[in-house]
């Protein structure tokens, strides 16, 4: 492979040579220099490194030479297609390109009246190619006068409103009006430039007359891409525009879209980038959202909402302009409220699960929060400014059924109050739990203890043991069985406390096996209460210990589960209980087990394992309890050394890890390259924000799936230096 690489690398740069070659000998003949050319361009658009190689030979400096010095139109053409292709390849030979000396050249061709609309066309496209993601290109246009020559073409490229593309020559005509358009947008932003946009303003009322006169979308889209981008995080330059009546025009133009948008799918797809460029104009400034009250917009654009035609990302959009109109007028947010579109929001809200148009519906949620609690107040109830009250008047003189939707307002104010607090529950019902269970645990130790150390200072005089089977019986009927009576939850942090197999469950995390088994105990332990009140002077300590009780038999029959830890964990829980309701336990602790002398002291699931495996004299549930560890660790050894892995002391939280690595591979997040849009709102959002990334994330409408982190990342690799900002 790494030979035919160096191969095919080795007969590209044979190419490179020969071709410079041929342009230099053949200087009197223009074909051959243009098939020369097209070829170059060939190779450079298919492979980046053979321009950075072009440029090393000395080919770039000869071909803009060329496209200067040649006298056939042709060559011209072919000269600049080939440095545009190469600058937008490969970001070095862009900053090689970047000189004044070829914007002025450019400049030239651009005004000389013998150039033909082609040429013009490929000098704007050099333009573009320069200037696009590089700000000494912005920086260069201006000072060479060339975005002066770029708007005259904006105003006389096309010299008719009536456009027919069927024409040859208005087709051309139309070709390099929307290159020019698309270079004034990259003059202005991707970086935003504040000082071409000021220069750009003169344009505004050229681009209304085109918009009112010529409602098509070769016209529409270019236009508002053009506004848009000179608008963007600008207050002068929108104030400018709204001043020669440009929103207005917008809004005229949105509402004849959306009214066609019934009949054509096109008009709806139009009416969306018209609503972008709404946006723009009003996201610094809500306070200009009256002049879109004016033409009922607000109604429109939930109509537009409804389309079943549009994607996520439109839908987005709408529900971003309307945050944006609702955000600083009261009539808009009455308007939203007038046409349903706080269910509109609410039913987005808990359906969708789309993150953008989440964050957008409770926007938009939010803005209407304070109509909606005077709406749903009475005006008798609530104080009124002057202007509000009469505003007020008038909206009850219109609306005849407005104490319906007060009603309406209630249950939405209501729905929204709902939504704002259901983040929050979860969290605090946690909290209180944790508080619940430590005191309690506190609490049952104690007693425990108190317990145990009553016990073990029991006498050997019958007297003394009658008076300690009293205490331990009244103690355990009123002290121990009201608390399980009247509390179910403390009796199951008893159970948890005094398990330690329960315990390894609570830190590794299963939850619900921990609940069924501590739901299970509790019951049995108001079985085994009774009928230890009946028998309780027949049983003997050699009955207790060496034979299975009739309690044992049932337990078993009552679990048919077969997991060694919830059968461990029920065992645990039955010696506990028994030993509380032993009224003899200083005469029996003799002749237990380890694992039972040690019920009251400090364990956990390690040491409490070493304990009954040291221990000669086990009872018949504890031998269960180690047989069942036991089998688990031999089947745990033979399945790691099947998969030729050793683990000495296997622990819960690696084998769920090597079970997650082992039955699927993690994988990475898909790369998503920054478009021109995203990098626009990134640097609105520093300039606006300052380095709040995560307040930057949800103000622009990013892609899904970019993190606070990644916006950082490019941020910084833009402002590194003036090459990566180049790039």
């Amino acid at each position: 492979m790494e030979s035919e690489d160096t191969k095919k690398i080795q007969e590209m740069k044979t190419d490179l040579n020969l071709l410079l070659e041929c342009l230099k000998y053949q200087m009197d003949n223009p074909f051959s220099q243009k098939e020369a050319l097209v070829t170059i361009h060939s190779i450079c658009h298919q492979n980046s490194n053979a321009g950075v190689y072009f440029r090393e030979i000395g080919g770039l400096t000869f071909v803009k030479d060329l496209a200067k010095s040649s006298e056939h139109n042709v060559v011209k053409e072919a000269a600049l297609y080939t440095l545009g292709t190469v600058a937008e390849q490969n970001v070095y030979c862009q900053q090689t390109l970047c000189t004044s000396e070829l914007f002025e050249d450019l400049a030239w061709f651009l005004s000389d009246n013998d150039s033909n609309t082609n040429l013009k066309r490929m000098s704007v496209y050099v333009i573009l190619v320069l200037v696009s993601n590089n700000r000494t290109g912005q920086t260069l246009v201006r000072e060479t006068g060339c975005i002066t020559i770029l708007s005259q073409l904006f105003r006389t490229a096309l010299s008719k409103y009536e456009l027919n593309l069927s024409d040859k020559n208005v087709f051309q005509s139309y070709q390099l009006w929307s290159s020019v358009c698309s270079t004034l947008c990259v003059c202005v932003n991707n970086p935003q430039n504040d000082e071409n946009q000021m220069l750009c303003c003169s344009l505004f009322p050229h681009a209304n007359d085109w918009l009112i006169n010529c409602m098509k979308p070769e016209i529409i889209r270019p236009i508002c891409s053009f506004i848009g981008l000179t608008l963007a995080n600008n207050t002068y330059v929108q104030k400018h525009f709204i001043s020669v009546g440009g929103l207005d025009v917008l809004s005229q133009v949105l509402v004849q879209l959306e009214s066609d948008s019934h009949k054509t799918l096109s008009s709806a797809k139009l009416a969306v980038v018209v609503t972008k460029t709404v946006d723009a104009c009003i996201a610094d400034n809500p306070t200009f959202g009256v002049v879109l009250a004016k033409y009922h917009i607000v109604s429109k654009l939930l109509a537009l909402l409804l389309h079943e035609s549009l994607d996520s990302g439109e839908k987005f959009s709408i529900m971003l302009t309307l945050g944006h109109c609702t955000e600083d007028c009261e009539e808009n947010q009455y308007d939203l409220f007038k046409n349903n579109g706080l269910p509109l929001m609410i039913q987005a809200l808990t359906e969708s699960q789309n993150e953008e148009l989440n964050k957008a519906a409770t926007f938009v949620l939010h803005n209407c929060k304070k109509i909606t609690e005077k709406l749903s107040l009475s005006l008798g109830e609530h104080s009124f400014d002057e202007n509000e009250a009469e505003q007020f008047e008038d909206i009850n003189v219109k609306e005849k059924n407005l104490e319906e939707r007060w009603k309406k307002a209630k249950e939405i104010l209501h729905r929204i109050e709902e939504l704002e607090r259901e983040g929050n529950e979860e969290e605090i019902r946690r909290e209180k739990y944790k508080d619940h269970v430590s005191s309690m645990n506190i609490n049952i130790q104690n007693t425990l203890k108190y317990l145990h150390a009553e016990s073990i200072g029991g006498g050997p005089k019958a007297d003394k043991d009658k008076s300690q089977s009293r205490k331990l019986k009244s103690y355990k009927s009123h002290g121990v069985m009201s608390q399980a009576c009247t509390n179910d939850d403390q009796m199951k942090t008893l159970l948890k406390s005094t398990n330690p197999v329960n315990a390894c469950y609570r830190e590794s995390g299963k939850n619900k096996t921990l609940c069924k088994a501590n739901s299970s105990c509790s019951q049995n332990l108001h079985e085994e209460t009774t009928f230890e009140n009946k028998n309780f002077v027949s049983q003997s300590s050699d009955h207790v210990f060496k034979h299975p009780t009739p309690i044992v038999k049932n337990r078993k029959q009552q679990l048919p589960v077969t997991d060694p830890f919830t059968l461990c964990s029920d065992i645990i829980n039955k010696e506990v209980i028994s030993f509380l309701a032993t009224n003899s336990c200083s005469k029996m602790l003799k002749y237990r087990c380890s694992g039972c002398i040690a019920v009251g002291k400090s364990l956990n699931s390690r040491n409490f394992s070493k304990l009954l495996h040291s221990c000669p004299y086990q009872c018949d549930r504890h031998k269960v309890i180690v047989e069942a560890e036991d089998r688990y660790k031999s089947e745990l050894r033979k399945s790691l050394i099947c998969n030729k892995k050793i683990l000495l002391t296997p622990r819960r939280r690696q084998l769920s890890n090597e079970s997650t690595t082992l039955g699927g591979i993690k994988k990475r997040r898909i790369r998503k390259n920054f478009t021109k849009e995203e990098v626009n709102y990134l640097f609105s959002g520093v300039k606006k924000m300052g380095n709040h990334w995560n307040l930057i994330l949800w103000s622009f409408p990013f892609q899904q799936g970019r993190k606070a982190v990644d916006l950082a990342h490019k941020y910084h690799k833009l402002t590194k230096g003036p090459k990566c900002a180049a790039s």
